[in-house]
């Protein structure tokens, strides 16, 4: 009896801590951390809500041997019916400039960003959206980016 009690807890935890308000959460693993600049990844997800307004995050995960302070990215957000209807080069600082400190939350040689690349988007359709990440910088292949990806959050 108390172990179902136990099992029934850890589940009511797990299924609290969902966050309801993402709508995708996603990430590429780039492979051997070369990411070439062929290598496009695409996220797909569902819209339901068109009232709400969204904020859309990179999340950029690389490594301490990472040569540059910065990384340039560029987002396509593809509607349902197929048409580009959003793309942006943006610049993410990974590490000052000056001082070589990363920007990013780390775990031993491992930094995470979570950079915001636009906020306050309404989606004009329900349907299936597709998110395209490519890098932008002159190396190719780009050296210790480990993986990239999105976050879409309805604000509140």
């Amino acid at each position: 009896m108390t172990r179902l009690i136990s099992l029934l807890l850890i589940s009511l935890i797990i299924f609290s801590s969902c966050d309801t308000n993402t709508i995708l959460k996603d990430n590429y693993d780039i492979p051997d951390a070369k990411w070439f600049i062929k290598d496009s990844p695409s996220f797909t997800f569902d819209v339901t809500d068109t009232e709400s307004t969204y904020n859309v995050f990179y999340n950029v995960r690389n490594n301490r041997n990472y040569l540059y302070h910065n990384l340039y990215l560029t987002h396509y957000l593809t509607a349902p019916n197929g048409k580009i209807i959003h793309q942006h080069l943006d610049e993410i600082i990974l590490f000052d400039q000056v001082t070589g400190k990363p920007s990013g939350e780390g775990l031993g040689d491992i930094y995470d960003h979570k950079v915001l690349a636009f906020k306050d988007f309404k989606f004009s359709q329900k349907g299936k959206y597709k998110i395209k990440i490519s890098q932008y910088m002159r190396q190719n292949p780009l050296l210790d980016v480990i993986s990239a990806g999105f976050a879409i959050e309805k604000n509140k």
